[in-house]
């Protein structure tokens, strides 16, 4: 593996090394913040309506960890987690008010990513409902190994395996909002900087967790 001196967004520069890839622990590739529920399947099945925008929130920063790694529930909580397989949308540079063409120049690439959900908060509360406390609590925020670039994401699948189960498998093709059309009205609210994630949100087949989880995007 060749190695790069240098941010990932910053120009890097060859060193003209290389070190064995199991010599290595690779961390998370960048820092995400933004995610979204967005798509039709799991909309239907939900019999909710099409939103006429983007519905996101943040997750905090503290839940992030690298692809596996262990994810720990919290003391505090005895319920169900599940896992959630979803496109990552690794923003390259500062993204702020940008039309859709020009909200596609501002992506870089993707990720996977497994959005951990303490499900059993999320809707607790009635009138108010917990996503960002459901979703932050510390390594609920899985996502790498890598950021993928000059793929087309309309042309991959999302599959979700649990002890060798296949979970999910969905096309990325049924997303409401293909990537720039969801990047560009996230950005006239939320300035996105370079490092910046948008998870696209997770279609059906999310279940209860119990052991290690991947997530393979192909």
């Amino acid at each position: 593996m060749a190695t790069y001196d240098g941010g990932l967004f910053n120009g890097p520069k060859a060193t003209g090394e290389t070190i064995k890839l199991s010599d290595v622990t690779i961390d998370i590739p960048c820092t995400p913040s933004k995610m979204v529920d967005n798509f039709h399947a799991l909309v239907t099945k939900l019999e909710h309506a099409v939103p006429a925008e983007p519905l996101y929130f943040l997750k905090g920063h503290n839940s992030f960890l690298a692809a596996n790694q262990v994810i720990h529930t919290p003391k505090s909580y005895s319920g169900k987690v599940v896992d959630e397989g979803e496109l990552g949308i690794v923003i390259g540079k500062h993204c702020h008010a940008v039309n859709e063409a020009e909200a596609a120049k501002a992506i870089v690439g993707y990720t996977c990513i497994n959005d951990v959900t303490a499900i059993e908060i999320l809707n607790r509360d009635p009138g108010y409902a917990q996503w960002t406390r459901a979703k932050s609590f510390k390594t609920f925020g899985v996502f790498g190994l890598y950021i993928t670039t000059d793929v087309d994401p309309n042309k991959l699948t999302i599959k979700t395996i649990l002890n060798d189960q296949e979970r999910q498998n969905y096309l990325i093709a049924d997303m409401i909002c293909p990537p720039a059309k969801l990047v560009s009205p996230i950005s006239q609210n939320v300035p996105l900087e370079a490092g910046d994630i948008i998870a696209c949100g997770t279609s059906v087949g999310v279940g209860p967790m119990r052991q290690q989880l991947r997530v393979p995007i192909r």
